[in-house]
């Protein structure tokens, strides 16, 4: 099974290990991985005052054949952006998280479509069985919400994260069901293969995604999520508000389609977890 191995960090971990001169071309990398992806050895050799053979015996060092796959590595490393390798100062504090949150929603509240809320909201109303699928943190969490948020509307959903069950799953859908596919890359080919498998069983799928991606391809409608992440990496990603509040605008249209049952079934709740914990009567349906 290929896998990347992040070159920064091995580089970074073994400094301590290394010769003097590999520590100088150590340090040359990891102040200019632009430069050391691209540069040839000879004249890495020479702005590190070593020489070529001194290059490949690093490379080698630190776990690569050649200098060729150093090269290809720092530049897989380079890929992933320059904000995952280069000190970048925070320069709004902590109430800059609570602004970064309202501006997320703002804007993907007005990128929402009523016409593909309107027709989710029948499909989701009308399905034999609702499977809400998610991976990775954010989507995981989002999809656990989608069942805890429906199943007390008396709608029948349930929720799977694990990559084999959510595909074993998929598989087992009939025409009746809706799959709601929730990803805030929309590039996990998990989540991808499983909606495109639903799909060739006869069930209908929803995504909550980005509009563009391989996921929103491979469903019958799309629910946008416009994820903007900024520089600061230290900052949890606030797109998952945006996922989190498309759940509840979801879930509070369906309790307004169908008022008498979920009205029977909150105040049932309501009843169960009063009688058990006490306090005041505006708590939450949970906790």
């Amino acid at each position: 099974m290929a896998f990347s191995i992040d070159i920064i960090s091995c580089i970074t971990d073994r400094f301590v290990e290394l010769t003097a001169t590999e520590k100088r071309i150590a340090q040359f990398i990891l102040d200019d991985v632009q430069s050391a992806a691209t540069l040839p050895i000879a004249e890495m050799a020479r702005l590190t005052e070593t020489s070529q053979a001194s290059i490949t015996r690093f490379a080698r060092a630190i776990g690569c054949k050649d200098v060729r796959e150093l090269k290809v590595k720092l530049a897989q490393s380079l890929a992933v952006g320059q904000r995952f390798i280069l000190d970048v100062p925070d320069l709004e504090g902590v109430q800059g998280i609570y602004e970064t949150i309202i501006n997320v929603l703002d804007i993907n509240r007005r990128a929402l479509d009523p016409e593909s809320l309107k027709k989710s909201v029948e499909w989701l109303s009308d399905a034999r069985q609702i499977l809400a699928i998610g991976m990775g943190g954010g989507s995981t969490i989002c999809a656990q919400e989608v069942q805890f948020r429906l199943f007390r509307l008396g709608l029948p959903v349930v929720s799977q994260s694990d990559g084999l069950l959510v595909r074993m799953m998929c598989s087992a859908v009939t025409p009746n069901d809706v799959v709601l596919a929730l990803s805030l890359g929309g590039y996990t080919p998990e989540i991808i293969e499983s909606a495109a498998m639903a799909r060739q069983y006869g069930a209908k799928v929803i995504a909550i995604t980005p509009e563009e991606t391989p996921l929103a391809a491979n469903a019958d409608i799309v629910l946008p999520l416009i994820v903007r992440e900024n520089d600061y990496i230290f900052k949890p990603s606030t797109s998952r508000y945006a996922m989190l509040a498309m759940v509840d605008v979801l879930a509070t249209e369906l309790a307004m389609a169908n008022k008498s049952q979920a009205k029977d079934r909150l105040r049932r709740i309501k009843l169960a977890l009063d009688s058990h914990r006490g306090g005041v009567d505006r708590q939450p349906l949970g906790d």
